[in-house]
């Protein structure tokens, strides 16, 4: 499972394993989104969720707090994408820029790529106020667990250099 900041890159690096490791990639966004931008109810959050952990092999990328203990569980490896804020508020207007008007890949159709001031004060104060509660959730993990925590494109791409192409 991938996690992190809004504009850390979860979705391309969900995209990148999933080729070179042959595993079906789930992106919560285009998931727990229905068209027009209404997000479904936590209890359906929670079916959805249980349908892809339910699997053998699975590539999940998104937050979603409420319902990342499903994941944590049937997950074998959390990777954290703990990149800087200014990096993270520059990728998701750049992602703005790119997708204007359009629904971007990892979104549910009929759900064009938007930035608005709430959005961006969440990115910007992930760091302070999200990322010291996912550092303790990934340190009170077991041995079962691999967890990478890569905090640079630098690190991403030695992590990625390891894998099978």
């Amino acid at each position: 499972m991938l996690i992190g900041s809004g504009g850390a890159g979860k979705s391309t690096l969900a995209r990148e394993l999933g080729k070179r490791l042959n595993i079906q990639v789930h992106h919560l966004d285009a998931l727990l989104w229905k068209p027009g931008w209404t997000l479904t109810t936590r209890d359906e959050q929670r079916e959805i969720q249980r349908g892809l952990c339910g699997r053998d092999r699975w590539i999940v990328d998104g937050n979603y707090g409420a319902t990342m203990d499903e994941r944590i569980r049937a997950a074998d490896t959390v990777i954290f994408l703990d990149m800087s804020r200014t990096v993270c508020l520059y990728r998701i207007l750049k992602r703005r820029i790119r997708y204007h008007g359009r629904t971007r890949p990892d979104m549910q159709r009929d759900c064009p790529e938007r930035l608005d001031l709430e959005f961006a004060k969440w990115v910007w104060n992930y760091p302070k106020e999200k990322r010291p509660g996912v550092q303790a959730m990934l340190d009170g993990l077991g041995p079962d667990k691999q967890v990478f925590i890569l905090k640079n494109r630098k690190a991403v791409r030695a992590f990625l250099d390891r894998l099978p192409n």
